[in-house]
């Protein structure tokens, strides 16, 4: 994907599939295991949006910087 993903989180620690092969998108259920790639792991002290990297080159990941425009 070469695109943010962008999720209305509430507080607390998220982990966001990356692999694309969790059958609970954008979330991670595990499935990347064997893949090389880890989930995006999103820690939110309080509910909000953030725009997720899915591109991984990203700088400042977990989050977009951008990076996919380049």
């Amino acid at each position: 994907m070469d695109t943010p993903i962008v999720l209305e989180l509430p507080a607390g620690d998220h982990y966001i599939c990356i692999c694309g092969r969790s059958a609970n998108l954008p979330y991670c259920n595990g499935s990347h295991q064997g893949t090389g790639l880890e989930p995006r792991h999103v820690a939110m002290s309080a509910p909000g949006k953030v725009a997720v990297c899915s591109c991984r080159k990203s700088g400042n990941a977990p989050h977009c910087d951008g990076s996919h425009k380049a």
